[in-house]
């Protein structure tokens, strides 16, 4: 009886660990924009999660931005169902939005908003790894 225990709380465990993982967490290939576009990481930061420019690319391929290693995607807190609040940076402007964020599977569909969502940007990202 000692060892069903100890099986069912080594599975109930593991499967726990595997659950805990967020969807968005990983790398994700953002769309052009400005005629570059990056890879992002997406980790946990606190209850949130956010995203920081780990490579970038143009037409000639990968270069060494200036923006590699800043937060790009902000304190995205998970709403329940892969939606996010929380904000986004645009580097070619250098401007913070309200940004929304949904992930499924390996799809990821960020917005930054102004003039309270009236006018939002999207992008569709797709999971690198």
């Amino acid at each position: 009886m000692k060892s069903f225990f100890a099986t069912t709380l080594a599975v109930v465990a593991l499967a726990g660990t595997a659950y805990a993982a967020d969807p968005a967490e990983g790398t994700w290939k953002t769309q052009v924009d400005d005629g570059a576009y990056a890879h992002v990481n997406m980790k946990p930061c606190g209850a949130a999660v956010c995203g920081t420019i780990a490579r970038t690319f143009n037409d000639t391929g990968e270069y060494q931005s200036e923006n590699i290693g800043k937060t790009l995607v902000i304190d995205m807190v998970p709403q329940g169902g892969g939606a996010y609040e929380g904000k986004v940076w645009r580097p070619s402007n250098n401007k913070v939005y309200i940004g929304k964020m949904t992930v499924s599977g390996n799809v990821l569909k960020l917005s930054g908003c102004v003039a309270g969502g009236l006018i939002c940007s999207k992008q569709s990202w797709s999971r690198v790894k």
